[in-house]
């Protein structure tokens, strides 16, 4: 029989699915370009970027850089090539491809352009949002201050670019708890764009997007849910149904569901989400991973925790492949999936997932910042062990739990 539904602890995810961080904004083909060639590829993988065909569109944009490479030192054309790659390889999961795209471009630029162009800000934005992907937190904020500080000073202080870059940092203050910092820099970007473009511009999508996730965090539901609601009738009305874009925002209004105790809403939304994002993105994205953490909430809290695991597990596969077997998505992931096997009483498949994320958080607080995850993990495995009746072991992580406790 099925259990009732409750409330989950469900987060929205901040990496990927918003669309707060603008990688790029366009192939950007300068209107010197003469040579055929470059320029015939250049067209074509701007078309397939408009139409989601984003493996050819990568092949377009290899022949670019081949041919850029073979103009004088200095051509712009170069790093245009690097950079649209750079973009193309993102949202094929190729992230570290596309870091060095970034990095090429952004020393390219930094030659040719100077430290302070614009086009450097775009990149230094790409590039932020490979780090946040790899876990690399710690030099995701300079990356985007340097972004937005760039655009201020060339574009001055309302442009819509600025609106961007800010609501890309409030988007990274946000994800690190800084909730009073970021709701004042997503107000700030919404209020420019709306002015500029109006409230129903595709371009105002993104920000209601990330102001309502950080609004039904603050325990503002009602506000939230509306917000989240505007974006996505704004992402079906100019971009249609099928739009991974719109994913995104079927994605996060899924996830706010789940958190409001509605997980059959939730999971309405969250299955027409991933059907968008296998079909335009294919089976092992990012955004595919995280739709199946979040359609694997909503089944859970349904009472079908067959379902709940299946969806965990293939999540898991994914970030394994896309973010390596280290990451921190993968220890979040693992850390879920052990917390299901144990609730069905699975406790020897349990154990070793449980393990395995204590370790990759106790190998990052190593060298980093603390993270409360730890204290959690600790607390999960001391408690799993006590129900395998491996009492000394689980002693042992007690001591290490209350060692934790003294370094804070």
């Amino acid at each position: 029989m099925a259990m009732p539904p409750r409330r989950t602890k469900s987060r929205i995810s901040w990496a990927l699915l918003l669309g707060a961080i603008i990688v790029f904004s366009g192939l950007g083909i300068p209107s010197a370009a003469e040579d055929p060639a470059w320029n015939d590829a250049m067209k074509a993988a701007q078309k397939a970027m408009q139409e989601s065909r984003y493996s050819d569109a990568e092949q377009f944009l290899r022949t670019a850089v081949k041919e850029a490479e073979k103009f004088p030192p200095g051509d712009r054309r170069l790093d245009v090539s690097f950079s649209g790659l750079a973009t193309v390889l993102y949202y094929l999961g190729k992230y570290d491809e596309a870091e060095r795209s970034y990095r090429q471009a952004i020393a390219i630029l930094g030659k040719t352009l100077g430290p302070e162009h614009l086009r450097v800000a775009e990149s230094l934005t790409g590039l932020a949002l490979i780090y946040q992907l790899q876990g690399r937190h710690g030099e995701i904020e300079s990356l985007l201050s340097r972004s937005l500080a760039i655009r201020e000073k060339v574009l001055g202080a309302d442009h819509p670019d600025v609106a961007i870059a800010l609501s890309n940092l409030a988007n990274l203050y946000s994800s690190q708890g800084k909730s009073d910092q970021a709701d004042l820099l997503y107000r700030r970007a919404l209020a420019i764009l709306e002015k500029v473009y109006g409230p129903d511009h595709l371009i105002v999508a993104s920000t209601l997007n990330n102001l309502g996730i950080l609004s039904a965090s603050q325990g503002n539901a009602v506000e939230g849910e509306r917000l989240l609601t505007r974006a996505l009738k704004i992402r079906q009305a100019a971009l249609g149904a099928k739009h991974v874009d719109v994913a995104s925002s079927l994605n996060n209004l899924g996830a706010f569901y789940n958190s409001q105790g509605k997980p059959d809403e939730g999971e309405r939304l969250l299955k027409r989400a991933l059907v968008i994002q296998e079909a335009v993105r294919g089976p092992m994205h990012a955004d595919v991973a995280i739709t199946l953490g979040h359609l694997g909430t909503s089944c859970e809290a349904q009472g079908r925790l067959p379902e709940a695991i299946s969806s965990i597990e293939r999540s898991l596969a994914i970030w394994e492949r896309v973010a390596g077997p280290e990451n921190m998505r993968v220890a979040e992931t693992l850390s879920n999936l052990a917390r299901m096997y144990s609730g069905e009483g699975q406790y020897e498949r349990a154990e070793p997932l449980q393990r395995r994320s204590l370790a990759i958080r106790e190998k990052a607080a190593a060298v980093g910042p603390k993270d409360p995850a730890l204290t959690r993990d600790l607390e999960s495995y001391a408690s799993l062990l006590r129900k395998m009746r491996r009492d000394r072991e689980a002693i042992e992580i007690e001591a290490r739990l209350g060692a934790t406790h003294l370094g804070h």
